[in-house]
């Protein structure tokens, strides 16, 4: 099974509005596509920065199929407050030829009941056998995936290849510890922006899945190389990765947080990439203090960025 994708470092898109504050399809496939030419392996879209629980089933497969369409790489999120839409989106998913699945536990109903989750990852799993699978494994969503139940999962169901690791530090050291390190054929990706350099250093990861590459795709993708190359033991990569992972850290925090995607498509505008100015609710936007601190925090990266790269 082709696990190509989950290798490299993909941007989890974010879904831009129109001025009536709908989706903006046109404007998802043009960045995703500008993503790609820019080095990055392939797309998720409707993780939790494509806002999945603002939009509908409909907007959703929409959205991956136009993606797909224009013959971007696409990993799908399966984000559902019940199993009958996940199942419709992993099928959809596959009728439409996207690339892969990022396998999002059940939420709401039933969250913490081990029972529950196996019978929801199966019937994901199962109707797209053919695609390859991460677990998306995140605090957030109430549910962690431990060894067992994810050997469980993978004996029946090969079509799960890895783990998507947004639990922080520790979870990643336990997903490498416990779950990734024996067989090469289980990928381990970092989840969160902040925690590339242990992924891939500490704990052998094989790709990762950023917000903040969305804004700066070029630096992110640098970040990365150095990384892996840092995981091999190169001691210069090894220094100038520490350098930019410390730099980044900041930006790369806002991907911890509730505001994330609020963030990330402000600092995409302040790209010049209009149609992120919106938000599906007109309530959701950063105060005044916020948007002083990315700004100030953006800037200072730029500048730090321009003068360190003219000296490595």
């Amino acid at each position: 099974m082709d696990d190509t994708i989950f290798k490299g470092c993909i941007p989890a898109l974010m879904t831009p509005c129109k001025p009536d504050r709908t989706p903006d399809f046109d404007a998802l496939v043009r960045k995703a596509r500008e993503l790609v030419d820019a080095g990055m392996s392939g797309v998720v879209y409707c993780g939790s920065m494509g806002d999945w629980p603002l939009l509908t089933d409909a907007q959703r497969m929409e959205g991956v199929a136009r993606l797909v369409q224009a013959g971007v790489p696409t990993v799908v999120g399966t984000g559902a407050i019940n199993s009958a839409s996940a199942v419709a989106h992993a099928a959809h998913a596959a009728e439409v030829g996207a690339q892969g699945l990022m396998v999002i536990p059940r939420v709401l109903s039933r969250g913490t009941s081990v029972a529950a989750q196996t019978a929801h990852f199966k019937a994901i799993l199962s109707a797209a056998p053919d695609l390859p699978s991460v677990i998306y494994n995140s605090p957030y969503y109430g549910f962690a995936t431990r060894a067992d139940l994810f050997f469980a999962l993978r004996k029946d169901h090969p079509n799960l290849i890895g783990f998507k690791e947004f639990g922080g530090a520790q979870d990643l050291r336990y997903a490498a510890e416990h779950i990734t390190s024996a067989d090469d054929s289980v990928t381990l990706m970092v989840g969160v922006d902040t925690n590339v350099f242990h992924g891939f250093v500490n704990c052998g990861a094989t790709g990762a899945i950023t917000g903040i590459g969305n804004a700066l795709p070029s630096e992110v993708l640098r970040l990365v190389s150095l990384c892996k190359k840092a995981a091999t033991g190169d001691a210069k990569a090894r220094l100038q990765a520490k350098q930019l992972d410390e730099a980044l850290a900041v930006l790369s925090s806002f991907d911890e947080g509730a505001d994330l995607v609020l963030y990330y498509k402000h600092l995409m505008v302040l790209n010049g990439d209009e149609e992120y100015k919106l938000h599906f609710y007109e309530t959701d936007r950063l105060s005044d203090s916020q948007k002083c601190y990315a700004e100030n925090q953006y800037q200072l990266f730029k500048t730090w960025y321009a003068e360190w790269n003219a000296q490595v």
